[in-house]
């Protein structure tokens, strides 16, 4: 019976700076053969969500379809390795669709900075003192004074990482929202967040800047001494993800509600 070939054959590799990732990636290449990522169908990455994160924001330019294998000591975001199948799980694998959110921040200089994040932007105290910012949703002001160590505005995707270890919840990444997340909220002590349309222009404005300094980080971008930050869902950019068959992200994050 003729068998036909695998629609997807030509494979770029990336690895962590680990040893097991950058062992993993010669053993590979040694395998399946590489091509310059600019002539790849799929860049195959190997180390850990870190990496996955790294990945994908040196993708952004021309994005392509990233499927990852977890060489490193978080996986959440990668398949299992093995140099097995790897062009059949390739081609059958499931595909999840991300937009960032784009960040604007301006500093005690005035400047503006701007980034991209994957899975979430932070506001974050940068003394002992809390931080007090005002929220404003679409320019409508939603929360006039939240004394807090920070905030947060979550994707879907991201809604697992750090947002889920700050208690806000989780989100399935067909669900068009995103939640915006208070860190150790002060007052109002009752207020554990809102989740918004993604959509949604969210705009925080730092209190007393001066004594309570703030910092901005998108993902793994910071931004020292802000004034202000506004964060929205960047819809021009589209990201794909390949999980296994039966592994989606979609899977990955529902299974997380319900674990231990």
């Amino acid at each position: 019976m003729f068998k036909a070939e695998p629609i997807l054959t030509r494979l770029a590799f990336a690895a962590s700076d680990r040893p097991e990732a950058q062992d993993a990636m010669q053993a590979l290449i040694q395998r399946y053969g590489q091509v310059p990522q600019d002539q790849a169908q799929v860049i195959v990455a190997l180390g850990g969500d870190g990496f996955m994160l790294e990945t994908l924001h040196g993708n952004m330019g021309a994005p392509k379809p990233i499927y990852g294998m977890n060489r490193g000591s978080v996986g959440f975001l990668m398949n299992e390795y093995s140099p097995d199948g790897l062009l059949d799980r390739i081609n059958a694998a499931e595909r999840a669709l991300i937009h960032p959110l784009s960040m604007v921040a301006v500093d005690a200089r005035r400047r503006q900075h701007r980034a991209l994040a994957i899975n979430e932007v932070s506001l974050l105290r940068q003394t002992r003192q809390t931080a007090k910012l005002r929220i404003s949703v679409d320019g409508k002001v939603r929360l006039n004074e939240l004394s807090c160590d920070g905030a947060l505005v979550a994707t879907p995707a991201g809604s697992t990482a750090y947002n889920l270890s700050a208690h806000g919840p989780i989100i399935p990444l067909d669900a068009k929202v995103m939640a915006l997340t208070p860190i150790s909220a002060f007052r109002p002590r009752r207020w554990r967040g809102a989740l918004l349309s993604h959509a949604a222009r969210v705009s925080f404005e730092i209190l007393e800047a001066d004594k309570r300094p703030v910092s901005a980080v998108a993902d793994n971008f910071e931004v020292r001494d802000v004034l202000e930050v506004h964060v929205a869902e960047n819809r021009d950019i589209s990201l794909v993800m390949l999980f296994d068959a039966g592994r989606s992200l979609e899977e990955r994050v529902l299974a997380e509600q319900f674990s231990a």
